[in-house]
């Protein structure tokens, strides 16, 4: 069988760009391998609105983290790419965090290099030392310089996060064509234009986040779903925007663990 890592480095190296949702539990790792996606991806900022209902402002820690790539690891056989935020800590800290994602399932993981209360790199107000998604604070140029550095230190992708327009994210993807991939992040309402994925490839992206907009869509639908109730008494109009009863136990596991059950079952 090939190693998570083995087919992550196989679709990031194929001439189509690698698309990665982004999911923040088990039902959406379980839909993104049900689409047809070829890899899934961990957000740090979903992951904390989901776990804490807080913004992605540095309260997750490492052990947290570190569970919910066990459970992905655990219901989808995808590669994974896993935020791991800014190491959690000093050096020390970035190595430890490092082998316990890899213990835990991860087949890649990115990390920010931002001073501390770490933000979303889309948020304004970040103070960065020499991270690749500079562009915000330090400017384009600056945040390619940073983007080589970690090339030569040995990273096998480069994030350079949040640049502001088209020309922008040309310029980043031929500073580095034939070097080393690049990723594109791709948010709805970030500071990055949203382009078709057959667009980012002909820019020359190799891989592409689509990092929070299933969460998105999930609030507004709980959203919707919650006001329909609150005004109405009732959940009958919303019935077509939702799975029934047993479409969602099928797209959870039940069957196959149902088989399990009869297959281990004690005779009378």
């Amino acid at each position: 069988m090939t190693r998570h890592t083995t087919r992550l480095r196989q679709l990031i190296a194929a001439q189509e760009i690698l698309v990665a949702p982004g999911a923040y539990d088990g039902t959406g790792a379980r839909l993104v391998r049900e689409l047809g996606f070829q890899a899934v991806y961990l957000s740090g900022f979903q992951t904390s609105a989901a776990v804490l209902g807080q913004p992605d402002v540095g309260y997750l820690t490492l052990t947290q983290m570190v569970a919910r790539v066990a459970m992905f690891a655990e219901v989808s056989e995808l590669p994974l790419i896993a935020d791991a935020d800014t190491g959690y800590g000093n050096p020390l800290n970035v190595r430890r965090t490092v082998r316990a994602y890899e213990s835990a399932g991860a087949a890649a993981l990115h990390l920010e290099d931002q001073t501390f209360p770490k933000r979303c790199g889309h948020m304004l107000g970040r103070h960065v030392i020499a991270r690749t998604d500079a562009r915000t604070t330090l400017g384009l140029d600056e945040a390619i310089d940073h983007g080589a550095a970690y090339h030569e230190a040995g990273a096998d992708v480069l994030f350079v996060e949040s640049p502001e327009s088209e020309q922008e994210m040309r310029r980043v993807c031929d500073a580095f064509r034939g070097v080393v991939p690049v990723l594109s992040n791709q948010i709805e309402g970030g500071r990055t234009p949203l382009l078709n994925t057959r667009d980012l490839q002909d820019m020359g992206y190799s891989l592409a986040l689509f990092s929070l907009g299933a969460g998105f869509a999930a609030a507004k639908g709980m959203r919707d779903y919650l006001r329909t109730l609150a005004t109405r008494g009732d959940t009958s109009a919303m019935r077509p925007e939702m799975l029934d009863f047993d479409e969602f136990n099928t797209l959870i596991g039940l069957d196959e663990h149902s088989e399990l059950e009869r297959r281990y079952a004690v005779p009378d």
